[in-house]
């Protein structure tokens, strides 16, 4: 691997890595929950960042070494819904929002 690809490479992990916020055990958790299949956009059964949610538990769990251009793909794709989401973040107390939920979905929980 070239240098360019090996720094290319680390920033995707550094940019997952500031997004995701929460733990594996954390997301889990939160997976699990009404609230967390209540929010998204749905394709069917399961919302888009429900789906995301149970990827990126994967992706926690996998070593650096063993991720894939897919792996990389999605992890990019995180970083930027996490980014657009904050910045559309409403007024007021967000605690319990749609907002909030549809993020931590994402691996994010702005309260962190």
């Amino acid at each position: 691997m070239s240098g360019e690809r090996k720094q290319e490479r680390q920033n995707v992990l550094d940019h997952f890595g500031e997004a995701v916020n929460m733990t594996t055990g954390e997301l889990e958790k939160w997976l699990h929950t009404d609230h967390s299949r209540e929010v998204g956009q749905k394709d069917g059964g399961e919302s888009t960042g429900h789906a995301s949610g149970r990827r990126i538990v994967q992706l926690l769990r996998t070593r650096e070494s063993e991720l894939t251009e897919d792996d990389l793909a999605h992890m990019r794709k995180v970083t930027g819904y996490v980014r657009r989401h904050l910045a559309q973040r409403p007024e007021g107390d967000t605690s319990d929002t749609r907002w909030r939920y549809s993020l931590m979905n994402w691996g994010h929980d702005p309260e962190k």
